[in-house]
């Protein structure tokens, strides 16, 4: 096993005005499971790449364990990759393809045939090893990836996306077999996704990126209670944290006419600003009949069964164009009706706080 290095590693593509992967600091530790999650184009899949050695690393430096593999070619790094569309050879039985990373490297047969039987064991496809790809679900398919990568017992893996070809309810069962997995494995593990709900419940820690620039990187619930910026705040959570940019004055926010006191941690945070970025998660929202309370108009509920969400306008948005201002999560056996006005209150310790310019946390 071993721990992975970013230092300063930068990726700059031919003909690009600005770098994929831009001075990437980050360090991975022993055995830990990293999810590095962000919008499409956001660098995570470079970044991966640029551990594996498929991609070069422009400046700075990437190292595992003790060693600086920057400029080594991908098979002397120890790595194993599991791609987004399996990569299996269709005329290769299930032991075939899991064996044939050891087959190339010339390890005896009979080393092989243990290690895949291992792997197929752990990964329930033991009546599956004479099939062909062909013959199996898309489900299985992953499973065989993921026992190709288990039986080189490499000291990191690389996941670029294993789970976006599967359907939803077999992405939810094998994200937990994966997560699992790697736990009972203990191999340090680098996995890319553009979905924050399966980085949140898969990672040790979670590393968000945008445009090229890590963001913050934590455990789930750091990131969900205290998220560093504007950016981290409205990636992570679903549904999203509501953000608004509102006026502050007399030591409170100005939410559709209704004033929401602020902690003066915020406020004297605000170095003479006159407005901020107030944001909020729809399960800090509750309903009152109090004038504390700002008014929002009911646009839309889905109910979820254990649980239902209220979409609303505030005061002086239009309600007729579907204006969604406000996002709360309600009872779901009491919910209101369409086009009524209700009152929402913030809980005052949930309430997060934003510079309206550079989008950094305040508190």
């Amino acid at each position: 096993m071993a721990t992975v290095t970013f230092d300063n590693a930068t990726r700059t593509y031919p003909g690009s005005d600005r770098p994929a992967v831009d001075s990437l600091n980050l360090q991975i530790g022993d055995g830990e499971f990293l999810v590095l999650v962000g919008p499409s184009g956001c660098g995570k899949s470079t970044s991966l790449r640029m551990l594996a050695g498929l991609e070069e690393v422009n400046t700075g430096s990437v190292q595992i364990g003790d060693r600086d593999v920057t400029n080594m070619p991908p098979k002397d790094r120890d790595i194993a990759m599991v791609f987004q569309n399996y990569a299996l050879y269709p005329h290769m039985s299930v032991a075939d393809n899991m064996g044939f990373a050891l087959k190339i490297a010339k390890t005896p047969k009979d080393e092989i045939k243990r290690r895949v039987l291992e792997a197929a064991k752990l990964l329930d496809l033991e009546p599956y090893l004479d099939r062909k790809p062909k013959a199996l679900s898309g489900g299985q398919r992953q499973r065989v990836a993921m026992g190709r990568a288990i039986v080189r017992e490499p000291q990191v893996f690389c996941m670029d996306e294993p789970l976006s070809n599967l359907d939803a309810k077999l992405r939810v069962s094998t994200r937990t077999q994966i997560a699992a997995l790697q736990r009972r494995l203990g191999i340090t593990t680098v996995y890319v996704t553009h979905d924050q709900v399966e980085a949140m419940t898969m990672g040790d820690r979670v590393a968000v990126l945008k445009d090229g620039l890590l963001q913050q990187c934590d455990t789930p619930r750091t990131l969900y209670d205290r998220p560093a910026n504007v950016f981290v705040a409205g990636f992570i959570g679903s549904p999203a944290m509501n953000l608004r940019t509102v006026k502050v004055a007399d030591g409170g926010a100005e939410i559709a006419g209704t004033a929401v006191p602020l902690d003066r941690s915020i406020t004297g945070g605000l170095n003479g600003a006159d407005s901020l970025t107030l944001g909020f998660r729809p399960e800090s929202l509750e309903l009152t009949t109090d004038t504390d309370g700002f008014p929002v108009t009911v646009n839309v509920v889905e109910e979820l069964g254990s649980d239902a969400f209220l979409y609303g306008a505030l005061e002086g948005s239009d309600p007729t164009h579907g204006d969604v201002d406000v996002i709360a999560r309600v009872d779901p056996r009491k919910t209101p009706k369409l086009g009524e006005v209700v009152r929402l209150r913030i809980r005052p310790d949930e309430i997060h706080a934003f510079h309206a310019d550079s989008g950094e946390r305040i508190n």
